[in-house]
């Protein structure tokens, strides 16, 4: 049985802090921030109950969020006091190991011996923050993404210690806040950040080798499988491209650039295995018959649609002059 949540505490009421923290209220729960004292606290607060009535007015946030947050969202206690009742604390302070194993340290001395201590690290690996936690069998990394009010998913990462119901716990308070929650294991960077840095330093080699500028990259891939990003991930892209296919660019790619861009085994034994994709209804992401096949493609068709309009309605994002 899992651990029910219902008083949060957030610790960092900065922006990333702030955010998980309106996120968190809207959704119904009771939830306070503190900071490094509580003046902070209540800066953070004025700051996030401005920013409410700001999304509620863009139509960012549904008619009466922001009463909703100003009932669930309390600010004013020293970091000490907030985190003494409440049933999940989530530290959301400078990605610096010293300043988290203090302020970790802080937390586990006040916080009941029951309550869930997440922290929102970005690169991290919980097993260098595990020494500064008492009650390591409680601990996780609950990694939200910037913005937080807007992005739905969240990593997880549990420790050598960290019990299974402690995970369903704050699954279970993501899904009730609408997010979605992906556990992945205990390395720096995790998956979001291991991915997004590898794909900026790609970019960077391209535009570094002349072959686009800056502008024409950040427009392929946007425009490109960036587009599709927002409904698949890339193993689903690969499984609708064909994993034969990808095979065979993977040639190209590895006599060009060498070992880096060579065929990755898992795409090598899964077309050996005579898994093409949707194509032929075996892929590394399940199995298709005719009938899943057709609604998937009806899927992305109209996706894709939805997807134009809207950036069509938006219009091009602000530039840097």
């Amino acid at each position: 049985m899992s651990i029910p949540i219902s008083r949060v505490t957030v610790v960092g009421a900065g922006y990333m802090g702030g955010g998980i923290a309106q996120s968190l209220a809207l959704a119904g729960f009771t939830v306070q921030i503190a900071d490094v004292d509580v003046a902070a606290s209540l800066k953070g607060l004025e700051r996030l109950l401005t920013e409410v009535q700001e999304f509620e007015a863009e139509g960012l946030y549904p008619p009466g969020s922001t009463e909703v947050v100003k009932k669930n969202l309390t600010a004013g206690k020293t970091i000490e006091e907030a985190v003494a009742d409440a049933d999940f604390i989530e530290e959301a302070v400078f990605e610096v190991p010293e300043v988290k194993h203090a302020v970790l340290r802080t937390i586990s001395e006040f916080a009941r011996p029951d309550a869930i201590i997440g922290t929102n690290t970005s690169t991290i690996p919980v097993h260098e923050l595990v020494p500064a936690v008492t009650g390591p069998e409680r601990f996780l990394t609950v990694h939200f993404s910037n913005p937080a009010p807007f992005i739905p998913g969240v990593e997880l990462v549990a420790g050598e210690a960290t019990k299974p119901e402690v995970i369903a716990a704050v699954k279970d308070l993501l899904a009730r806040a609408g997010r979605q929650g992906a556990q992945v294991a205990d390395t720096p960077g995790m998956v979001l950040n291991r991915l997004q840095y590898v794909l900026l330093k790609e970019a960077t080699a391209i535009v570094e080798e002349g072959v686009a500028t800056v502008e024409d990259v950040d427009t392929i891939v946007r425009t490109t499988f960036g587009f599709r990003l927002g409904f698949f991930g890339p193993f689903a892209i690969a499984d609708q491209a064909g994993l034969d296919v990808y095979a065979n660019c993977f040639t190209t790619f590895e006599n060009a650039y060498g070992p880096r861009l060579a065929t990755p085994k898992l795409l090598t034994d899964a077309v050996a295995d005579g898994r093409k994709g949707t194509k032929n209804g075996k892929g590394l992401t399940g199995e298709f018959d005719e009938e899943t096949r057709a609604a998937l493609i009806a899927y992305r068709n109209k996706a894709y649609s939805r997807m134009g309009d809207l950036l069509r309605e938006l219009g091009p994002a602000p530039k840097g002059a």
